[in-house]
């Protein structure tokens, strides 16, 4: 890319294509930085409140750590393999390769 184009002989219809590409290429380029940082938000916000429910013992073996719903009967708790806090089948993926669960914010992290 550190090379000089010679643009001199293109037609007016072709110097407005590339134009475009390139404004679609930017406008593509920003809604997926705009996409990215809504989904570092939506992390950092379920990283804290994970933080503050995992130094809460009794909630902790009860409750859901990511919805705060009691855990039923049929439906069993189910740890992170990466965060190690317990979630319910509605807050958690099935990681096959590994065997195991993931929580949906270490879902979204990897």
């Amino acid at each position: 890319m550190g090379r000089k184009l010679d643009l001199s002989k293109l037609t007016d219809e072709e110097v407005e294509h590339i134009w475009e590409v390139v404004q679609r290429d930017f406008d593509l380029r920003r809604r997926e930085e705009e996409r990215l940082e809504a989904l570092k938000g939506r992390i950092r916000k379920e990283s804290s409140k994970r933080e503050l429910l995992a130094d809460t013992a009794h909630l902790k073996d009860t409750h859901c750590a990511r919805c705060l719903q009691p855990y039923r009967l049929l439906a069993s708790r189910r740890q992170c393999l990466d965060c190690g806090l317990f979630t319910c089948k509605s807050c958690s993926h099935i990681h096959p390769e590994e065997q195991g669960w993931l929580c949906d914010p270490c879902h979204l992290s990897r």
